[in-house]
């Protein structure tokens, strides 16, 4: 009887977890696994949105294989990723270090402040940049020639533009990604760091020797979670550039936006988007394992 009860105990307790993990199934299903599919199955068709579909088998992954423009635009997504991912991280772990150790009221108002930038849409922040970059009348261009320095071009330079759209996209997730931070740090139990005062590690010593090795999970979450962002880029320069000045800016899904909505090459277009799922998943997968080797 006994062995009965437990059974069905753990059974009404299975019952119950699955019962809230199927809302969540159910979504990830409809919105994430099917299209999923579906974008497969539209790659292997040469299809215009007005038509019908065609099957043509994987020739849109012949010709992605020779694309010159397609690797390009990856490339570029490389760069960003290069640069974006390590700078917010940095920045983000830096600010959280600093914000722990303000007072309570200074720490509500900072990580409010912190936090603005990440309430407000993609696009009413690109707008906002938009108009601080203006290379006439533009806030920095202002402040650069109070300094004595000639005016940029910012976004309508080729070899600035990627860079000052990273800028705006930092400042966008910093706040996010710091209180994730903030909240790993302030779970770290004081008694490690009573204990490191005692053996006179304070300060930067103890965030190297206690802080930050025990943010590993939170680090490799943070780095992981950017990665995908940061190849998933869209909304800002859309706005900003819309992948100019000299496609200087045309990143891989903007590249296949283009292929879809201005091309009307939805078979190929969707091919685009189903090696570039297989390259996240990769690097993803990458990241993973090296992360997890290190600890």
């Amino acid at each position: 009887m006994k062995q009965k009860r437990k059974n069905r105990k753990k059974l009404g307790e299975s019952l119950t977890a699955y019962g809230f993990l199927l809302p969540n199934l159910i979504g990830l299903t409809v919105f994430v696994f099917v299209p999923m599919v579906y974008a497969f199955y539209v790659s292997l068709h040469e299809w215009n949105l007005l038509s019908p579909k065609v099957f043509i088998g994987f020739d849109n992954y012949v010709e992605l294989a020779s694309d010159i423009e397609w690797w390009k635009s990856v490339g570029k997504t490389f760069i960003f990723t290069f640069i974006y991912v390590p700078l917010l991280f940095g920045l983000s772990l830096f600010f959280a270090a600093i914000v722990n150790s303000l007072g309570r009221k200074s720490e509500n108002l900072t990580r409010t402040l912190f936090l603005l930038p990440f309430a407000i849409t993609s696009v009413i922040s690109a707008a906002i940049w938009m108009f601080l970059y203006d290379p006439r009348n533009g806030v920095f261009n202002q402040i650069l020639k109070l300094l004595g320095f000639e005016k940029q071009e910012f976004l309508g330079s080729t070899d600035q533009a990627l860079v000052s759209i990273i800028v705006v996209i930092i400042w966008i997730n910093l706040g996010y990604n710091m209180m994730i931070f903030l909240s790993s740090i302030k779970e770290i139990p004081n008694d490690y760091y009573e204990a490191a005062r005692i053996d006179g590690a304070m300060g930067i010593k103890a965030f190297r020797h206690i802080t930050f090795p025990l943010l590993k999970e939170t680090s490799i979450f943070i780095l992981v979670v950017t990665t995908i962002g940061s190849f998933q880029v869209f909304d800002q320069i859309m706005v900003m550039t819309k992948g100019g000045p000299a496609s200087s800016t045309e990143v891989g899904v903007l590249y296949i936006y283009t292929q879809a909505f201005d091309m009307f090459k939805m078979g190929y277009a969707s091919a685009l988007s189903v090696i570039l799922f297989l390259i996240i998943f990769i690097l993803s997968l990458t990241q993973l394992k090296l992360y997890t080797k290190k600890g």
